[in-house]
């Protein structure tokens, strides 16, 4: 699974919050990639969660 954020992340936080072991905030979201694999569930959760669709699962 590949994960991104796009730029028209608002870093709000929501993923944050819902999957902190992957998503954490700086200017945007960052992703923690050693550990989507183990929390593939949640990364989901955390992309249908956010506001602006900025993160891509593939």
């Amino acid at each position: 699974m590949k994960v991104t954020v796009e730029d028209s992340c608002i870093a709000c936080g929501a993923c944050e919050s819902i999957c902190d072991a992957v998503f954490s905030i700086d200017d945007k979201a960052v992703v923690n990639e050693a550990a989507v694999a183990a929390n593939e569930d949640a990364v989901k959760e955390a992309a249908d969660a956010c506001p602006v669709s900025a993160i891509i699962v593939e």
